[in-house]
């Protein structure tokens, strides 16, 4: 259902502005008939290959790009990490742990961890995407199929972006990369 100019302009939603129909099958279908996909990439750190390896990489990408003849987005995200489940395991590993030379190591682990966790520390995992619309699914999977095996033919590994990662990048968007965490709401 169509919201008329003033209810979408009164409207304290952001979906009734918005001018998403719906997320599916990884991919956002807008209002206009075009949906929006793309590829996340692995990150691949290339500073610790040898300088041949990163000019090869480098040369390699910049074909790559130049072979892309649509426009598109790179936009880097920002997921909030959660190292609960890792400092649940070491406190199991700790209690279970009869040495006290490991259980001092562990400790020590468990005590970075919890600095980590701290409101100083900002520990996010940092993601990569290349996103792009296009009106046709057949165009799209075939722009999706050669994202993908053009970044493999530069050493990087990259899929279709799924349903939780488009929330991501839409969150990112609209809050400006702040995590907002809600607690419980009860009617």
């Amino acid at each position: 259902m169509k919201n008329s100019p003033e209810t979408t302009s009164n409207s304290k939603f952001t979906n009734a502005w918005l001018p998403v129909k719906q997320i599916m099958n990884g991919m956002i279908q807008l209002d206009s008939g075009y949906y929006v996909t793309g590829v996340k990439i692995q990150p691949r750190n290339i500073f610790i290959m040898d300088q041949q390896a990163q000019d090869a990489m480098i040369y390699n990408l910049r074909n790559f790009y130049n072979t892309i003849d649509y426009e598109f987005w790179l936009i880097i995200a920002d997921r909030p990490v959660d190292i609960n489940l890792y400092l649940a395991e070491l406190q199991k590993m700790y209690n279970n742990t009869q040495s006290n030379e490991i259980r001092k190591l562990i400790l020590q682990d468990i005590n970075k961890a919890n600095q980590f966790m701290s409101v100083e520390y900002n520990v996010v995992d940092t993601e990569y995407y290349f996103i792009f619309q296009e009106k046709k699914l057949e165009i799209l999977q075939k722009k999706l199929h050669n994202l993908i095996s053009g970044l493999a033919g530069c050493g990087l590994q990259a899929s279709q972006t799924s349903n939780a990662d488009l929330r991501i990048i839409l969150d990112n968007l609209l809050n400006g990369g702040e995590t907002i965490n809600f607690g419980t709401v009860m009617y």
